[in-house]
């Protein structure tokens, strides 16, 4: 048995997380990080990622904070460079820095819409390039792509998110496929609502919530920690022959 607990072991690997400072991109480099990886948190707002590195590096594991915005290529570039800097390697892409407008199309702005896109999708590709150009060099590498239930689904208001997440995971099979025989594997995760601090609106929105727990077949939110599972299996050995797969965290919802 412990031959087999021991694929999930992420002692000394090198892993990147968007999107870090706080929701569930906080939580899942806490999960990597309790794996045994080394984390290079990322986000916009340097006191958060500063934070989760000294937490991070509070329990033996090594951490380094860099500041980055994922609409911009040198941003990005600057990032991989800065995680090869600190720590010789990377081998661990989560792509999770994402925003989302909900409207009605046709009370949505050309801006906001390309807002979102750029941040969800172009992020996703900006910053898979930069670290895919080391795993492929080193022939090997994890690509982890945060989608959502919206990359499947569709609800009102959400025509940008939705277009942008479906979008990933068609960038998702691309890429493993075009890195295959460099032993990179590329997968995402499709979360359906989790309570978090930037999901909390909803929450406490009656109507809305009861909605959203009446459609999910488990008849309840997300908890953040329920994530980990996910992120650690697809970060880790255990799997190595998964590649262009999208894997639903969502209680059900996309089982109707």
């Amino acid at each position: 048995m412990d031959d087999y607990l021991r694929l999930f072991d992420l002692t000394g690997r090198v892993a990147i997380v968007t999107g870090a400072g706080r929701g569930l991109g906080r939580t899942m480099a806490r999960a990597l990080a309790s794996a045994g990886a080394d984390i290079v948190a990322a986000a916009r707002t340097r006191a958060e990622i500063e934070s989760l590195a000294a937490e991070i590096e509070a329990t033996g594991r090594r951490a380094k904070a860099i500041t980055c915005d994922v609409t911009k290529e040198a941003s990005c570039n600057e990032l991989v460079e800065g995680a090869v800097d600190a720590f010789g390697r990377v081998d661990i892409l989560v792509n999770n820095a994402g925003i989302n407008i909900r409207k009605p199309l046709l009370e949505l702005s050309f801006d906001e819409y390309q807002r979102v896109i750029e941040t969800n999708l172009h992020g996703y590709f900006l910053c898979a390039k930069a670290a895919g150009k080391y795993m492929v060099a080193q022939q090997s590498g994890k690509v982890i792509n945060i989608s959502s239930i919206f990359g499947t689904v569709a609800l009102p208001t959400q025509a940008a998110y939705a277009s942008s997440k479906g979008a990933i995971e068609q960038l998702t099979k691309v890429l493993a496929l075009e890195w295959a025989e460099s032993n990179v594997q590329v997968n995402a995760i499709a979360p359906t609502y989790f309570e978090t601090e930037l999901t909390r609106p909803l929450f406490e929105d009656p109507e809305r919530n009861r909605f959203i727990t009446e459609r999910t077949p488990m008849r309840r939110w997300g908890q953040p920690d329920e994530l980990a599972g996910a992120v650690i299996f697809l970060a880790s050995r255990a799997s190595d022959y998964i590649t262009g797969h999208t894997l639903m965290v969502d209680g059900g919802w996309t089982a109707w």
